[in-house]
């Protein structure tokens, strides 16, 4: 939703934009059919870039700061494809809402550079929503998805059994 909005606002601002999804074993297949129709909802460059999570041991060892290890990974690889496009500003999607202390990946998107505009700007979730309805966002409704990963207890390793695991309860629930 964040990200997508974000998307759409810059598109319709005449901004020169490049949307990047890093697809892991992390994400649900649902994600990357959003991300894909948003994209050509709003006209923008897109590329989905395949990146093997479960090949990097920090972030599988599944240690209290996964997550910090995690968006360390993704965005950096988006950052590779960046400097590979001659891109040098990646923005994302954080808002206001989310919440730094429940967040560690926040300190990888500081020592990375990212920029969040919509938190700077102070849009809270339900901000962002109200705007992509005005704007005709299709995700503007999408429910909040938190990754496979954050479904597998802390310490218990992150193998694809495990996430598959993770996947299969969220169905049935």
């Amino acid at each position: 939703c964040d990200s997508s909005f974000l998307l759409a606002a810059l598109v319709n601002g005449g901004v020169d934009v490049k949307a990047y999804m890093v697809m892991t074993a992390f994400q649900a297949p649902f994600e990357r059919a959003d991300a894909q129709r948003v994209a050509r909802e709003t006209g923008a460059d897109f590329e989905v870039i395949e990146a093997d999570i479960l090949s990097q041991a920090d972030v599988c060892a599944n240690a209290p700061d996964r997550c910090y290890r995690c968006k360390r990974f993704i965005f950096s690889t988006i950052l590779d494809a960046m400097a590979r496009d001659g891109r040098t500003v990646l923005l994302d999607g954080t808002n206001a809402s989310d919440d730094p202390a429940r967040r560690p990946g926040f300190q990888a998107l500081a020592e990375l550079g990212v920029v969040s505009p919509l938190r700077r700007a102070g849009f809270t979730k339900d901000q962002v929503r109200n705007a992509s309805r005005a704007l005709g966002v299709s995700t503007a409704d999408k429910p909040s998805f938190s990754c496979l990963a954050t479904k597998v207890p802390v310490g218990a390793p992150l193998t694809q059994a495990a996430l598959n695991a993770a996947a299969r309860s969220i169905e049935t629930a």
